[in-house]
């Protein structure tokens, strides 16, 4: 077996995503300001910067505004100013608009931007190269590595050309260590290494349980006549019930463009529900259809995103490295917005690390990161919403009342934090217990199936390698989550990827068709028993998104 080789940075960042980009570019530019020598890279699971990005997204420009001051003349691909926003409360047949000065704080979006942010994470790649930053895509961290201290001392990434058998095809290359000073996790919501090392470290004890979203997405351009640039509506309601966390958006790109989503809380009980088709249902709404008659989809892809706020938010530090953006969970998800709080966490990691570095430190604990961001405007504005989705555990019903009164009345210093102590796989009921759900079959236009869906978002993994889904007991899926709960894995993968079908002799089993994946990691958040751990691929593979 060869030997891996080995590269020393001062700094390696896991994730080519904002978090993780503006963690580069501002090592760069304090190292330009003062005159240092840096070496920063950052790898990239994807095939490119921005194949693995998916989000809404409306974005606050105010982070990257503070990051590269001229962006707009740099040429930042945010071109769609939010021109109206509005908010419906659906029925199964109806739609009641909120009035605009009953919104709370927190849906106004005067000053932001849609965006399509794939793009937008491209844009920021072209301008850390640009500053020395060196960036690997297709490059996959798949191990982290400790000194013998047990401080984190860089990361190793994934053999490839590994055979699904562990044998080495023709094409075999030993992973490489990147070794660094200090190591920045930005994988994103659920990554696989920031979930090892909030065990190992014990990142999370005294906080609130994590909690997740799943976010579905599509984009089509529609026929010019219902296009409206600039605008942005979200709704709350149905199809989903009142017992269950989730609301829709659809926001007008130019060029025709529309983008659509539902998000759907992982803490949902009924093993019944399918987010996917919770999804396709929510297009036939009489309010929403008409803006996608006579258009076309043209990408679709779905993502998990963390949402438990800042009382969810495990220590940031530990022993050589540091978590950001949605890694750590900075998303405010009373505002649907993550972007602007990725760009800046990893703003204020860079700082404390660049202070580190000069300072000739290694692999101790980044102190100055915590305490920035506590004395930070994004510290404020998590404060404000951090009982967002605990109260919204509560129903549909509690959470709006609850979040008016926050907002409205309190204007965000209420004198009160929610606790949660249960996990999101913890909530499902047993199928017994809950009425089924009868979806429509797809029509082909306005609707669609999972395979169908999958295609369009360029999701390759190669046949014959090591699959990237695993079980810890395989005896589970059938002995437990199907005679349960009814296999609810068939039905929260929004790909298609988990299905039971009858072997030869007749008994049911679980087929894995990872080859589908399109990374979005529900199944290793919402699987009752925590059995399902996904990991990444040989790397470059997954969806290769277009500007999602």
């Amino acid at each position: 077996m060869s030997e891996r080789e080995s590269m020393e940075y001062d700094v390696v960042i896991v994730g080519g995503g904002p978090a993780g980009l503006s963690t580069a570019i501002r090592l760069k530019q304090l190292a330009a300001e003062k005159n240092q020598e840096i070496g920063v890279c950052v790898l990239e699971k994807g095939a490119a910067i921005g194949a693995h990005i998916l989000s809404g997204a409306v974005m606050d420009p105010s982070a990257l505004t503070e990051l590269i001051p001229d962006w707009k003349e740099k040429g930042a691909p945010l071109n769609v100013p939010v021109t109206q926003d509005k908010f419906l409360f659906l029925s199964a047949t109806g739609a009641r608009s909120t009035p605009e000065w009953m919104l709370p704080e927190c849906f106004h979006n005067k000053g932001n931007y849609i965006v399509r942010l794939g793009d937008v994470a491209q844009w920021m790649g072209e301008q850390a190269e640009a500053l020395g930053v060196d960036i690997f895509p297709g490059f996959a961290a798949a191990e982290i590595l400790y000194d013998e201290a047990g401080a984190v001392r860089g990361v190793a990434t994934g053999d490839m050309g590994v055979a699904r058998d562990g044998s080495h095809t023709d094409h075999y290359q030993p992973g490489m260590e990147l070794l660094a000073r200090y190591t920045i996790f930005a994988e994103g919501s659920r990554g696989q290494l920031g979930r090892q090392l909030i065990e190992r470290f014990k990142l999370d004890e005294g906080r609130n349980a994590q909690s997740y979203g799943i976010g579905i997405k599509e984009m089509w351009e529609v026929d010019p006549a219902q296009a409206r640039p600039g605008l942005v509506v979200h709704t709350a309601g149905w199809p989903l019930d009142a017992d269950t966390y989730g609301g829709s958006f659809l926001y007008h790109l130019d060029n025709n463009i529309v983008a659509v989503g539902l998000i759907v809380g992982l803490d949902y009980a009924n093993p019944w529900l399918s987010p996917f088709e919770e999804f396709q249902r929510y297009k036939t709404h009489p309010a929403i259809r008409g803006t996608f008659e006579g258009g076309k989809r043209i990408a679709y892809g779905a993502r998990a995103i963390t949402a438990g706020g800042l009382l969810a938010l495990p220590k940031l530090t530990f022993p050589g490295g540091a978590m950001v953006g949605c890694e750590a969970g900075f998303l405010n998800a009373s505002r649907i917005k993550g972007s602007h709080a990725a760009i800046k966490s990893g703003m204020l990691a860079a700082e404390a690390a660049f202070d580190a570095i000069v300072a000739d430190r290694r692999q101790d604990e980044l102190a100055a990161y915590p305490a920035a961001f506590e004395s930070s405007w994004l510290h404020a504005e998590l404060n404000k919403a951090r009982n967002f989705k605990q109260w919204f555990k509560k129903g549909r019903t509690v959470g709006v009342l609850m979040t008016g009164i926050e907002q409205l009345l309190f204007k965000g210093k209420m004198p009160w934090s929610l606790r949660n102590n249960k996990p999101d796989h913890a909530c499902l009921q047993p199928a017994s217990q809950c009425a089924r759900i009868d979806y429509p079959k797809p029509d082909g236009k306005l609707t669609f199936d999972r395979l169908g869906s999958v295609f369009i978002s360029n999701t390759n993994h190669e046949e014959n390698e090591p699959i990237h889904l695993t079980l810890k007991d395989p005896t589970i899926p059938v002995a437990v989550n199907l005679a349960t709960y009814g296999g609810p894995e068939a039905r929260y993968c929004p790909a298609g990827v988990y299905e039971f079908i009858k072997d030869d002799h007749g008994a049911d089993r679980l087929q894995i068709n990872a080859q589908n994946c399109v990374h979005c990691k529900t199944c290793d958040i919402k699987d009752p028993k925590q059995n399902i751990v996904w990991v990444a691929p040989q790397g470059g593979e997954g969806p290769v998104y277009n500007g999602m």
